[in-house]
């Protein structure tokens, strides 16, 4: 089976925004990430914020809406039509462009911060992709993350629990060899010029089989994910750091 198959997204494009398509629960993250990352950017209004990875825009209309200046730059053609039209119907001024996290077509010192959520463990070269981020952000700029590790405790949840038990998630979407570790991603940042670089547990499932089972049936009742962040990054973590 093709892992890493992003493929998906261009096939989800034309649904991105309906409720009852595959990728809508994507949705429902960004109010608990945003908690996290809040506590760094308490006021986004104004901000020149750049969401690498953007897909169909569920991240670049969160932000619109707050007041930020966005733009959304996603490899998926089919994505960014879908992006486009739908902020259109929405009054969303967002600026949307074609290309890859490995070589932002931006000048540098362009943003006042950079978005990179549920990406880091899709790219082909994530240090490429964390030096780009450096270069288009200005001094004293901020990263915000998210991302998978690459732990046994991932490969289960994602993998054989999400993907090939309970196809919460279309197969093959997940390469587990391409997921991320919080002590790579450090290296990666800071090698990139990055300093005052924080990362916590982005707990969405629970630390226990029976955890997350409970989490799967209060999702599949309410279609609505809960949150914690805590010190256990074993699945996925959550993080900024400063420019």
């Amino acid at each position: 089976m093709e892992r890493n198959n992003l493929a998906f997204y261009d096939q989800q494009a034309t649904q991105w925004w309906s409720e009852t398509a595959t990728i809508f629960p994507l949705s429902k993250l960004n109010p608990l990430r945003f908690k996290y990352f809040d506590r760094v950017i308490p006021q986004w209004h104004g901000l020149r914020v750049l969401d690498v990875g953007c897909g169909g825009g569920y991240t670049c209309e969160f932000l619109a809406q707050r007041g930020a200046i966005v733009i959304g730059i996603d490899p998926s053609a089919a994505c960014i039509e879908a992006a486009k039209r739908h902020s259109s119907a929405m009054d969303l001024t967002i600026d949307y462009r074609v290309g890859m996290g490995e070589s932002l077509p931006f000048e540098c010192d362009r943003f006042d911060v950079v978005v990179c959520v549920d990406v880091l463990e899709h790219v082909q070269r994530p240090a490429a992709t964390v030096t780009e981020i450096s270069r288009v952000l200005h001094p004293g700029g901020l990263f915000c993350f998210d991302t998978i590790n690459r732990t046994w405790q991932s490969r289960w949840i994602m993998i054989w629990l999400l993907e090939d038990l309970l196809r919460q998630i279309p197969r093959g979407i997940h390469d587990w060899h391409k997921f991320v570790t919080p002590e790579e991603l450090h290296q990666l940042l800071a090698q990139s010029g990055f300093s005052e670089i924080t990362m916590q547990g982005f707990d969405l499932f629970g630390h226990t089989p029976l955890a997350q089972m409970n989490t799967l049936v209060h999702f599949w009742k309410t279609g609505e994910f809960r949150v914690q962040f805590d010190d256990d990054t074993k699945v996925m973590y959550i993080g900024t750091a400063q420019l």
